[in-house]
Formats: C-alpha cells, sequence, structure tokens
C-alpha cells in the first residue's frame, strides 16, 4: 500500500475541501480552521471544479474529500486529485464500511475520517498524518489486500497520470480513439500511446480488461462484495 504524503503541521497554510454538500463544506472549513494553521480554505463542489481550482489557483498544502461526488465513479476522484495535485488527501464520506475505507487509503488516501465525526477525530487526523502515519478511524479493521481485489486495481489505477486517466475514464464511455483525440485536442496517435501506457500498468492486455479493471473500484461492486 502506498505511503502517505507527509507534512508538517505547521506548513498546512491552504486546504481544499471538495464537497457537494455546501453546509457540510462550512462546516469542514471551521473544523480545518481549528485543528490546524490554514488561513485560506478553498471550497468546490465536485472534481471537475475542484481540478479547475488546482489549474487556477494552485496546490493546497492538503485536500479534504468527500468520495461521493456527482462527477464521480467509485475512487476515480482520489485517484485523479492524487495525481493533480501530490498532496495529503483525507477522504471524508459517510460510506465508512471496512471496505470502503481499505480501498481508499490502497488508492492514496492519507487517512480516512467517517463524516460527522467530531472535530477531536479530525485533529487526530491530521496528528497522524503530521507523523508520517496514515489516518484509519477507531475501531476499523482493514481488510487484507489480495493480489487481484479490488484494493489492488485501486493501486494500479493510481500509477496513472492525469491525462491518462482522463482517456481510461473516455475509454470507459466507450469512445474511440479518435473520439478521445478530437475531446481532448490531441493526436491519435498520442492516444494510442497512452491506452499502450494504461494496459501495460494496469497489467492488462485489451481495453475490455482495462474498462473492467477501472470499474472494480466502483461503490457499487464494493458494496456488493460486503452484502
Amino acid at each position: 500500500m502506498p505511503a502517505a504524503d507527509v507534512i508538517e503541521a505547521q506548513t498546512i497554510t491552504s486546504a481544499l475541501v471538495v464537497d457537494d454538500h455546501p453546509l457540510f463544506c462550512d462546516a469542514l472549513a471551521m473544523t480545518l480552521q481549528a485543528v490546524t494553521s490554514a488561513t485560506t480554505i478553498r471550497a468546490t463542489d465536485s472534481l471537475t471544479t475542484a481540478l479547475a481550482d488546482i489549474e487556477a489557483q494552485g496546490t493546497p498544502d492538503i485536500i479534504v474529500l468527500d468520495l461521493n461526488l456527482p462527477d464521480v465513479d467509485g475512487f476515480d476522484g482520489l485517484i485523479r486529485l492524487k495525481t493533480a495535485a501530490p498532496v495529503p488527501v483525507i477522504v471524508v464520506s459517510s460510506m465508512s464500511d471496512a471496505r470502503v475505507i481499505t480501498s481508499a487509503l490502497q488508492a492514496g488516501a492519507a487517512g480516512f475520517v467517517p463524516k460527522h465525526s467530531p472535530r477531536e477525530v479530525f485533529a487526530l487526523a491530521f496528528d497522524a498524518i503530521k507523523r508520517g502515519e496514515r489516518f484509519v478511524p477507531e475501531g476499523c479493521d482493514l481488510i487484507d489486500e489480495d493480489l487481484h481485489s479490488p484494493d489492488d486495481a485501486a493501486a494500479r489505477l493510481a500509477t496513472l497520470t492525469n491525462q491518462q486517466a482522463r482517456i481510461l475514464q473516455l475509454i470507459c464511455e466507450g469512445k474511440l480513439n479518435k473520439q478521445i483525440a478530437f475531446d481532448l485536442s490531441i493526436a491519435e496517435t498520442t492516444v494510442k500511446a497512452h491506452v499502450t501506457a494504461i494496459m501495460r500498468k494496469l497489467g492488462v492486455q485489451s481495453r475490455t480488461q482495462a474498462v473492467l479493471i477501472a470499474k472494480e473500484t466502483s461503490f457499487a461492486n464494493i458494496l456488493q462484495d460486503e452484502a
């Protein structure tokens, strides 16, 4: 499992909250101000606006992410944010069973805090990151990782660049290389090169297998396996 990014608590001067519930965004901002030294806290309501915010205003020192966003399928948002902004990402979600927490950490999260946790839990999470440790909520037993498990799929997806992740998303939508090239304003040969790199990183031999790997990280599959 990838190690969490390490930051010193006093270096947290800016944070980005990604959550589509305005009231919860406000609550998270207040919590961040209370348990860190962040003086600049930005908020966005989707992955798209979060990526645009990072591009326009720069990389924050830390990101607090809700997994269940309107334009995100499974852990794609976490993986793409980690690629765009290589800083610690703390996942905050109401979906807090052991399989979801394990998969989030496997996909690169520095910690996981169940939604509506008291402020003290957030303080513990930031303290753990300061020590270079992942934060796992009390009482959660992480699931043993199998080589062919959805957790491994999330780890492999986390190795994709932001452009490769975007191309894989378009492949999952059923688009051909020519269509992807048009959408991204790049040459079709460039798309083909990225597709080859994607399949190599995912350890698959076809586009169909790559799509199956991507879908292994969806909430639907995770919850179905848990049932």
